[in-house]
């Protein structure tokens, strides 16, 4: 859902932050049409990105070539978007859907959209089939102001299941951060809660936005306004099992979406907020 952001900080840190080297590359800015990304997914062989926006945008999604140049939008005829916040695609090409943002922690009907890869060569599509998903640690809607842990805005598909990492927007944040694991297929789930981690206890700087795994399963990173974390060396999918790594951007805006480029080069978006941002970045690892 649209963000209340906090623009006063955000001017102080990128003031600060343009005399350093930030170590992202800006590959080109994003379509202007485009102004609040919140997901983006690559396809290597034809150097494609596909991306989306969030509530109170189309429910669409976007293709952009390797120049940053919108090259067709795809309308989701028979999906809602109450709030798109990540997209992501399985080893086939397959694209998903995550329509699952809750800002408030309220809503009953969060859910992922399957848009076969056939289909991304339409201007109007079909989503294939919807999976509808619940939380069986949630049992107030909403929960105490203290316990709003159920706010998803980054995932990924990963050998036929579908993992959630929540975003935090409980009062004293803490950094705490629940991994869901959901089954890709049609119908109506209960999300399994695999583990929880913690970042830093600075919502500004460690509140969680995307996530995204390396195409040989051995990295899962997430992203933040001006870090990202790393998992390696964990064991099947406990990732947070794993060692875990922050790493410094020492970029601050509105960052909302990762994607692994190769298993060594990420690329990032971020959305457009007082003339900062708006582009596609590169990072290497």
């Amino acid at each position: 859902m649209k963000k209340t952001f906090l623009v006063a900080v955000s001017i102080v840190l990128l003031a600060c932050q343009q005399q350093s080297d930030s170590g992202l590359k800006t590959l080109y800015p994003l379509p202007k049409k485009l102004k609040e990304v919140s997901g983006i997914t690559y396809f290597p062989e034809t150097k494609t990105i596909y991306t989306l926006e969030d509530s109170g945008n189309k429910n669409a999604i976007y293709a952009i070539n390797s120049k940053g140049k919108l090259e067709r939008t795809i309308i989701i005829a028979n999906a809602l978007n109450v709030d798109w916040e990540d997209i992501t695609k399985d080893k086939i090409g397959n694209i998903y859907i995550g329509d699952f943002g809750n800002n408030d922690n309220e809503r009953r009907d969060l859910c992922i959209y399957k848009v076969a890869k056939n289909q991304l060569n339409k201007n109007v599509a079909s989503a294939e089939y919807k999976i509808s998903f619940s939380y069986p640690e949630q049992t107030e809607f909403p929960p105490k102001k203290k316990e709003l842990f159920f706010d998803v805005e980054g995932f990924f598909e990963h050998n036929g299941y579908f993992y959630l990492f929540t975003k935090n927007r409980s009062k004293g944040f803490d950094g705490t951060a629940f991994i869901y694991k959901i089954k890709n297929a049609k119908g109506t789930q209960r999300a399994v809660k695999i583990g929880e981690f913690k970042t830093c206890n600075n919502y500004n700087h460690c509140v969680l936005t995307s996530a995204t795994i390396s195409p040989d399963g051995k990295r899962v990173v997430l992203l933040s306004h001006d870090k990202i974390v790393l998992f390696k060396g964990f064991k099947g999918d406990l990732f947070h099992k794993g060692t875990q790594t922050e790493i410094n951007l020492n970029h601050f805006s509105q960052k909302e979406a990762i994607v692994f480029k190769d298993n060594n080069t990420l690329l990032i978006a971020d959305e457009k907020t007082n003339k900062i941002g708006g582009n596609v970045y590169e990072f290497k690892l």
